[in-house]
């Protein structure tokens, strides 16, 4: 490449900064002395931990290490520099003795922060006790051609840290290990299940109904076929045809949208583990997700003790309370019997400021369903099931055999934030066709989160599923509790934002 074509390529550019320009620079007097900024890979066999973990002193092992250079100090012939990889930080030692004044030079002219080098040498620890590798070998491997994060302490920027999130897990260490916990607290959710006789399955994520949930979904349209799909607001009704088809025990960790509002604990695009099991009721999934919860806490985390921190709490994992919708209004929301009443319920729901479309010629159990809502759940900060949940509001639950009014179903809430959804599945072809036939009512009168009626699940049940319960956790809002984060973007690596104007 030569001078003229970069500069060329700079003029094209928008708000190029100067150390930009710099590296272009640089980069042309590269290309012209014939030094290759992108050659190919180099034989890595040890990574920095590793290194520091295998040091014993006058080690002769041969270590070949890579990473991206964080820190550079030139003192005359010799030089430090920290790189980083996937397992963290090691500082390298290059001396022009060692290798080779042109080699040295090089290094000194072009190489800056933020560049991927391959280092080879010996371990040996210098006067302040840190182990180094001595390198008797350094080759660039990557060019980098914009600077790193102000002095590597991480983005201030939030807005940057979400867009460009390549730039967060370059310098802030802390956000690649949040990132870790959520994969290994996927891998241990995944080794739980299987480990009871559970299949993993893939549903499609492309649906010509959308149901499974009450969500507003993505609308989009397919043009081969000519016709109008939506993308997944839930893989349930999919799932339960498997159940119907044999598979007792199933699970699926997938990608759902819904076509919501964006915040703090919402995401339109999120990651949802749900798993069916034949034969067993909500009361076994509690008990099951309760292990679940505190394996993965002590496999994951390495601790038996089951307390965790959530912002300004103490969440104790080792205590499940499990409560009515009813008796949370009276114990959390500081009400009684009389006041939730169908004689004081309405006014109660005003006196909160609650929109009348909520709850306007709605049932008792709705209307108390709709106050918990606005007052009880962030007050639920230990872990709780919240059980009886009216059966308007549950168009895919059993009824309750005691009480056709509810349903046999539980919401579990951590956090303040609800974090699992529960229910025996409703197995009366009869039954959900009248519910689906409801809703459709609603969708049509202009609730856009109302189920449609989709006639072939409804043709599912009609050969026989199994009493079977479901259990739907949000993984997202999960990883947050686990690792004290208080923001669903700091643990989604690519949030959905709004386009830059």
């Amino acid at each position: 490449m030569s001078n003229e074509k970069v500069n060329l390529e700079v003029d094209l550019e928008n708000n190029l900064d100067e150390q930009h320009q710099v590296r272009l620079e640089k980069l042309a007097k590269m290309k012209k002395a014939n030094i290759d900024p992108w050659p190919g890979f180099m034989p890595v066999d040890y990574t920095a931990k590793e290194v520091l973990e295998n040091y014993q002193e006058d080690d002769s092992k041969k270590y070949n290490v890579a990473g991206r250079v964080i820190s550079l100090r030139w003192h005359g012939k010799s030089a430090f520099l920290n790189i980083l990889d996937r397992s963290g930080k090691i500082q390298v030692y290059l001396k022009l003795d060692l290798i080779g004044k042109e080699l040295f030079e090089n290094l000194e002219n072009f190489l800056d922060l933020g560049d991927i080098v391959y280092a080879s040498g010996n371990s040996f620890k210098t006067r302040t006790g840190e182990v180094t590798l001595k390198a008797d070998k350094v080759i660039l491997l990557s060019k980098c051609l914009r600077p790193l994060p102000e002095k590597f302490h991480g983005l201030s920027d939030t807005e940057a840290k979400y867009r460009q999130r390549y730039l967060d897990l370059i310098s802030n260490l802390d956000s690649r290990e949040k990132f870790r916990q959520r994969s290994k607290i996927i891998s241990q959710i995944r080794n739980f299940l299987e480990s009871r006789d559970f299949i993993e399955v893939e549903t499609p994520i492309l649906h010509p109904i959308p149901g499974g949930a009450a969500a507003k979904p993505f609308v989009t349209h397919h043009n081969a076929l000519d016709s109008e799909l939506f993308l997944r607001i839930a893989p349930e009704l999919y799932l339960k045809r498997l159940v119907v088809g044999g598979f007792e025990r199933v699970f699926e960790i997938n990608r759902s949208f819904r076509n919501e509002g964006v915040s703090t604990r919402h995401n339109p695009e999120f990651t949802m583990l749900e798993f069916y099991m034949a034969h067993q009721d909500y009361n076994y999934a509690m008990d099951l997700v309760e292990k679940m919860f505190g394996e993965l806490i002590e496999k994951v985390f390495n601790t038996k003790d089951k307390i965790i921190t959530w912002g300004e709490h103490k969440i104790d994992f080792s205590k499940f309370e499990r409560i009515s919708i009813d008796q949370a209004l009276v114990k959390y929301g500081k009400l009684t019997s009389d006041d939730i009443s169908l004689d004081n319920i309405d006014k109660l729901l005003k006196a909160n400021k609650i929109d009348p479309k909520k709850y306007t010629k709605k049932s008792i159990q709705e209307k108390r369903y709709v106050l918990f809502e606005e007052v009880v759940e962030d007050k639920l900060i230990n872990p709780t099931f919240i059980i009886d949940f009216p059966i308007e509001v549950s168009p895919l639950s059993k009824p309750n055999k005691d009480n056709p009014n509810i349903v046999d179903r539980f919401e579990l809430f951590i956090g303040g934030m609800e974090i699992s959804n529960c229910f025996n599945e409703l197995n009366d072809p009869i039954d959900q066709a009248n519910r689906f036939k409801e809703q459709a009512k609603n969708h049509i009168s202009g609730d856009e989160e109302a189920h449609r009626y989709d006639s072939d699940y409804v043709n599912a049940l009609e050969y026989a599923l199994p009493p079977t319960v479901g259990v739907g956790i949000g993984i997202d809002r999960l990883v947050m509790l686990l690792t004290n984060t208080l923001s669903i973007k700091d643990v989604i690596l690519f949030p959905t934002l709004k386009n830059k104007i």
